[in-house]
């Protein structure tokens, strides 16, 4: 890994959509439910606005008791999802992990005294195979997967990223991937609708504040307005902690909001080289 001044990465928060949304006809909705969101993955290049020499990815799809990184040279699919057509089981993304970015992570880690633990069997979960087959389409960029802990202390997470952060000037860009709404038992609702909107305003304060202010609301973020309502629990959210830890004393700003299923969905960056901005 090389670092130069001047280039330091963003770090970025996106959704992920719902299964593997943009590889299917969409029947649980209209049609279209999807189109903006894979737009605005397809676009991710302008989001970074240069090219990583690889890639850590926080998926909320992925929880440990004690924080784990992949470490294979060459991840396997993790199909974890179901009863979606046959076809969205033969997706593949063979983009190689790097164990020498698992190796780094875990140096950053141990100097932080967060334990952690390598998982060489582990393959991509759909919360990184489905937007990252938009986002970079060649698998190209080593990748290392990273879970949350278990235990979603927020305070924690956000410490997790500060730990991470050195990684944005090596030339790893750092990935959350979730969702900033995510009731399953409500999306299409007009409940999840005026839910959404009411916290996608508060998370966007939150994460657009001066940074000692979005570390404060972003660990008080379950006192928000609609927050559990939004989030029940809040895995598909945590990924967005880590994201800002790592930010340092970057500003945020969301470069993406739409509506899918009812909800306000959005995206946040942190760092200079966040300008796209894709509104509904």
């Amino acid at each position: 890994m090389s670092s130069s001044a001047g280039d330091r990465l963003p770090a970025v928060f996106i959704p992920h959509g719902g299964g593997p949304c943009f590889f299917m006809d969409w029947t649980m909705g209209p049609a279209d439910t999807w189109d903006k969101m894979a737009e605005f993955l397809r676009s991710f290049d302008d989001v970074v606005g240069t090219r990583p020499e690889a890639i850590l990815v926080i998926s909320g799809h992925h929880e440990g008791d004690t924080v784990e990184i992949m470490s294979s040279p060459a991840p396997p699919m993790l199909f974890d999802y179901g009863g979606f057509p046959p076809h969205t089981y033969e997706l593949t993304y063979p983009a190689p992990g790097s164990p020498e970015v698992a190796e780094r992570v875990a140096d950053l880690l141990d100097d932080s005294a967060i334990a952690h633990r390598f998982d060489p069997q582990r393959g991509f979960d759909h919360g990184v195979f489905v937007p990252f087959l938009l986002m970079y389409p060649h698998a190209d960029i080593p990748v290392v997967q990273m879970s949350l802990q278990s235990d979603l202390d927020p305070e924690f997470h956000l410490r997790l990223g500060r730990t991470l952060a050195p990684l944005r000037d090596e030339g790893v860009l750092i990935i959350g991937t979730g969702m900033s709404y995510h009731n399953m038992g409500r999306f299409g609702t007009e409940q999840s609708r005026r839910d959404s909107v009411v916290f996608d305003e508060w998370l966007t304060r939150a994460c657009t504040a001066d940074p000692a202010q979005r570390h404060q609301s972003l660990t008080q973020w379950a006192d928000a307005p609609a927050a559990r309502a939004s989030h029940p629990r809040e895995e598909h959210l945590l990924p967005l902690m880590v994201v800002a830890g790592a930010a340092g004393n970057d500003a945020g700003r969301r470069v993406f909001t739409d509506e899918v299923m009812g909800a306000h969905v959005s995206a946040y960056a942190f760092g200079e080289r966040a300008s796209v901005n894709i509104e509904a």
